[in-house]
């Protein structure tokens, strides 16, 4: 039996209603809203789903608790979903506080209902093989990003999103700093496409798989590159696309339970240790390139990893989590008992 209580209440009951008093340069703050504007992005598809309209719909709370309004949804055009929303800062005494966004793009993840089922699933796989950029969630996404910048500025805009809606964000995010424009960005749980080397517990055992795994690709890399006339240009263009975006920090946020994001943790530490041992080369190609990437290159086709970061802050939640479900659900990054590491990361040229 459906639940009777009124759509405020259960975001009180299941939502980061303890932020009465928001200050908006408190970085706890900023996350937990982030997450419940994603939230809220989910709740909107749900209630079209089940037709909660009105007093019934269950999404409003989840922006209008901190003085948000709906501005806009994006729609997929092959279900015709709606995968994310764009709220609009509305503060009541019509002064936006320091460090608050104008406008928040709010990016979704997967959904297993009917209607959205086998989209995402689709999208989930796009994600796997590396083919996430060319789907229409991410022109879409980065469209309204551009045309919100035109009209707010770059600083006045905020990008968060949810697993498959990270990894939209991401890509959209990158797309924004290629042309020096750089957008806060608030990524829960992005997808990062690896071996689950993260469940290894020895951590000399990780460590050596990962430089293993480094020097292959530096191998690889370079019979590929010497095959080609081009040798030195194509290296430098390679340099000059992941530096290009090194100025933009998005905020990552990770569990180690959570095999879909974990990686991350490992990929950026191991390019931390690889600058300790004096094989920063090594490592840095390692960074911006994965082993589909280089093949890919060598046969004239293009594939950017989208996954891969040169610059980052990335936060851990050291609360163990007591299924997936926990570790993956977006709802643990508003906990008021979140306790985490965060480390921000900055590639080098």
């Amino acid at each position: 039996m459906r639940s009777m209580s009124s759509p405020i209440e259960n975001f009180r009951v299941s939502g980061p209603s303890h932020l009465t008093t928001v200050d908006w340069q408190n970085p706890h703050h900023r996350r937990a809203i982030a997450a419940s504007l994603v939230e809220g992005a989910y709740k909107i598809e749900r209630d079209r789903q089940e037709n909660r309209q009105g007093p019934q719909a269950e999404a409003p709370p989840y922006w209008e608790f901190f003085h948000f309004s709906l501005n806009h949804v994006l729609i997929d055009n092959v279900d015709h979903s709606i995968f994310g929303a764009i709220y609009e800062y509305k503060y009541p005494f019509q002064l936006n506080p320091q460090n608050a966004p104008k406008y928040v793009v709010a990016l979704r993840g997967t959904l297993t209902q009917p209607d959205t089922r086998t989209r995402d699933l689709k999208l989930d796989f796009q994600c796997i093989f590396n083919r996430i950029h060319q789907s229409s969630r991410v022109q879409e996404a980065t469209t309204a990003i551009q045309n919100l910048v035109s009209v707010a500025g770059a600083g006045n805009v905020w990008i968060v999103g949810h697993s498959l809606g990270s990894a939209i964000g991401l890509l959209a995010g990158k797309n924004m700093a290629k042309m020096g424009l750089p957008i806060e960005t608030y990524l829960f749980n992005p997808p990062f496409i690896s071996a689950p080397i993260e469940r290894i517990k020895e951590e000399r055992v990780r460590h050596g798989i990962r430089i293993a795994g480094s020097v292959m690709k530096a191998g690889l890399n370079a019979v590929v590159k010497g095959r080609n006339n081009n040798h030195g240009e194509s290296e430098q263009q390679d340099r000059d696309l992941f530096s290009s975006i090194a100025a933009w920090f998005p905020n990552l946020f990770v569990n180690p339970a959570d095999h879909i994001c974990s990686g991350y943790i490992g990929y950026f530490e191991h390019r931390k240790k690889m600058e300790e041992i004096g094989a920063s080369r090594i490592g840095k190609l390692a960074t911006k390139s994965s082993v589909e990437s280089i093949l890919s290159g060598a046969i004239g086709k293009d594939s950017e990893p989208y996954d891969l970061l040169p610059s980052a802050i990335v936060n851990v939640n050291l609360t163990p989590a007591s299924d997936f479900r926990r570790a993956h659900g977006v709802e643990q990054w508003w906990n008021p008992n979140f306790h985490y590491r965060s480390l921000t990361y900055q590639f080098s040229h």
